[in-house]
């Protein structure tokens, strides 16, 4: 009961702040402070999303299959390399800094080298959305192994168990916690990388919308893609908390 209503007043104070927000907004157009041009009213900004629906919703599709696909080979990999670097410390210490230098490369600055080596299809936008998203479910779930109880895993090798029974029943559930809080990341870096690449190259897409209403100084249409990718990132995150839930059933019986 004290977890549903912390979640009722974390609901209710942030649809405040919104609110709020929106209406400085409005009054901040309305006075005439800032040019029209420059700054959309949140009037403008519904207006030219209502009627460009049908062509940001084909769009959406798009860049959603791109970050679909890109997150669930990104979580592939880094889960994979977070196994085997666990498992063999030699691997981990040749292998863990290369990974961590691949996160210091700027995204903006590989899109046009993948689209040159790739084209514009979709396999270059996969590519940097696996880049964008490994990193964190990789980090994530090695910390999450590594801080399994010592005691736990000294008790179980007493008793005889093998590696395999190890990670199974201590390192595995272990590092759930840790692999949910990186996918959260993951997912709403899968639709950012989607839409930056799509800036470079591409025929459809958010990211390619954006592009074609910024050259046609459409600022109202250009908000409201911003506000549409805000909401799919938001969305894909709360997914991540409704699986977090029906995998981890034991965190909703805290507070209660």
């Amino acid at each position: 009961m004290k977890k549903k209503l912390r979640s009722i007043t974390s609901t209710i104070n942030a649809l405040s702040a919104i609110v709020l927000v929106l209406i400085i907004w409005q009054a901040i157009c309305m006075s005439g402070l800032v040019p029209g041009y420059m700054l959309p009213s949140p009037f403008q900004v519904m207006q030219a999303f209502l009627s460009e629906f049908p062509l940001l919703m084909e769009n959406a599709k798009v860049t959603l299959a791109e970050a679909f696909i890109g997150l669930l080979c990104g979580v592939t990999i880094g889960f994979l390399m977070a196994v085997l670097m666990d498992r063999f410390e030699k691997l981990y210490k040749a292998f863990y800094p290369l990974i961590v230098l691949t996160q210091t490369i700027p995204t903006v600055a590989i899109a046009p080298l993948l689209v040159l080596w790739f084209g514009y299809e979709m396999l270059p936008k996969v590519i940097l959305i696996v880049i964008a998203t490994f990193f964190p479910i990789t980090v994530g779930v090695l910390e999450g192994f590594r801080s399994a109880d010592e005691d736990a895993v000294n008790l179980l090798r007493a008793m005889g168990a093998s590696r395999m029974q190890i990670f199974r029943y201590i390192k595995f559930p272990g590092a759930m916690g840790s692999f949910f809080a990186s996918l959260r990341i993951s997912a709403s870096y899968s639709v950012v990388g989607a839409v930056i690449s799509e800036w470079l190259g591409g025929f459809s897409g958010l990211g390619v919308y954006m592009t074609r209403v910024k050259k046609a100084f459409s600022f109202d249409k250009m908000f409201a893609v911003i506000f549409l990718i805000s909401f799919l990132s938001l969305v894909l995150m709360k997914l991540v908390d409704l699986a977090q839930r029906k995998c981890m059933p034991w965190e909703n019986q805290k507070d209660i």
